[in-house]
């Protein structure tokens, strides 16, 4: 399986992603020409070769037309005045100028670029305008829904720390092109590397304070902690005074990565870095590293644990609460099967697995729950897929599906009670529930995080 894995070692943003996905050797050209897809105009992407701290990685730029002819009028000494300046004047309504405010922490030249185009553009767009860019553009189909799912998240996360509804939110700086750019860039390099999986490490963030038309707003910022949020999406905090993390390179990670932590075991093919421009004390850049995840000759195996008692004389009522009670508990599995017992008498066998070492937890509940007198213990191995759980996003709300692989093998199905909670809500059979989540994982699962 070749997999994609994101070292944010130094934080992560919008440019950084892109600049490390195209180091990995992707053909330039080939990339700007699935840009141009998007059938938007007015900017020029810059790509080029760096070093910085004696490592050679790609700096990429996304260059608006209007903003060209000042570029040469700014310098580097000036960053912080526009950093604070951008911020005072949009972020009360701007993600993306706390984006790209963000950005700045790692990009000066680029955001130079965007301070002049943003403060003399007055376009406007809500998550609306941005899907209908997006749709009727001629992007591969992975890529459109990807990128869509990334502007959603980052929608809902401003919209909620904004205390707005989802289409009230309107994009000063993420509806500009070059933030579009950023994000659907990532997405066509993710797509041309042809990866399966793509996972990510810890995040490291800096701490302290930004300024904004608010005050004073703490590191991370608002919406990055809102994307945080339920998202088993490890932080560490660094003692660096800037931003690291912004919400462009946190919401694609949030929604492209299966898991994060430490690298998978994988066949190494190459390495790139994405250079950030400003000066953190550190060398400031996003690894990536592909290559083809180690496959085990044999199906794993583990060892279980085997609960099981025969019952003759309780209501089945009070046999359901006793299952109820063991999987609440954490039972790998619960069962009942019908036998018959002395005098020809119809009874069930109770049927607990469960970990090794939880044995004396369950059966304390056996006995508790039941009129057993004893239960009888076992232990055995057995063969296992590797499983995940991931989050589908349907118009009617989320599902989770579990996913099971071994080799070549794969296998998905949809939780019956996330379905269930759907059909009782729209009306519609749950068979059509779980056609329509298994369509979309279909569609979408290489984009799906692990839950």
């Amino acid at each position: 399986m070749r997999v994609l894995y994101f070292d944010c070692f130094s934080g992560i943003s919008g440019d950084m992603t892109l600049g490390a996905l195209l180091d990995l050797g992707l053909d330039s050209d080939a990339f700007l020409k699935e840009l141009d897809k998007l059938n938007v105009g007015g900017y020029s992407v810059q790509i080029k070769k760096v070093v910085r701290k004696g490592i050679s990685g790609t700096d990429v730029n996304v260059i608006l037309e209007e903003a060209a002819h000042e570029q040469n009028h700014e310098h580097d000494n000036e960053h912080e005045d526009l950093h604070a300046q951008e911020h005072n004047s949009k972020h009360n309504e701007d993600l993306h100028t706390h984006e790209h405010g963000n950005e700045n922490e790692h990009s000066h030249q680029h955001d130079h670029e965007h301070s002049h185009s943003h403060s003399h553009s007055k376009q406007e767009r809500n998550l609306g305008d941005i899907e209908n860019i997006i749709n009727m553009s001629e992007l591969k189909p992975r890529v459109k829904a990807m990128s869509t799912k990334i502007f959603r998240e980052i929608a809902r996360a401003e919209a909620k720390v904004h205390g707005k509804n989802i289409n009230e939110v309107h994009f000063h700086e993420v509806g500009a092109i070059d933030s579009i750019v950023d994000i659907i860039g990532a997405c066509i390099c993710i797509d041309m590397l042809g990866v399966e999986r793509i996972y990510a490490s810890e995040l490291h963030e800096g701490k302290g304070f930004v300024e904004c038309a608010h005050g004073l707003l703490p590191v991370p910022v608002p919406a990055v902690m809102e994307m945080l949020c339920n998202s088993n999406i490890p932080l560490i905090t660094e003692e660096i005074p800037f931003e690291l993390v912004t919400p462009t390179g946190i919401a694609i990670l949030k929604m492209t990565c299966s898991s994060f932590g430490k690298m998978p075991p994988i066949a190494i093919e190459k390495t790139g870095f994405g250079m950030g421009k400003r000066e953190t004390g550190r060398f400031n850049a996003l690894r990536a590293v592909v290559g083809t995840l180690y496959q085990q000759d044999t199906i794993s195996t583990d060892e279980i644990a085997i609960l099981e008692t025969n019952i003759d004389n309780m209501s089945p009522e009070i046999l359901g609460y006793t299952m109820e009670r063991l999987l609440d508990s954490g039972a790998l599995d619960v069962y009942y099967t019908s036998i018959y017992m002395k005098k020809s008498r119809p009874s069930v066998m109770l049927t607990v697995l469960s970990k090794c070492g939880d044995e004396k937890k369950f059966s304390d509940i056996i006995f508790k729950e039941t009129s057993t007198l004893g239960v009888r213990l076992s232990h055995s191995s057995r063969y296992c897929m590797n499983r995940e759980l991931v989050k589908v996003n349907t118009q009617y709300g989320d599902v989770r599906v579990k996913i099971a692989s071994i080799d070549n093998i794969m296998k998905f199905a949809p939780e019956y009670e996330d379905c269930k909670i759907i059909a009782v809500k729209t009306g519609l059979p749950i068979n059509k529930v779980y056609e329509l989540v298994n369509e979309k994982y279909r569609q979408e699962g290489n984009s799906i995080a692990v839950q």
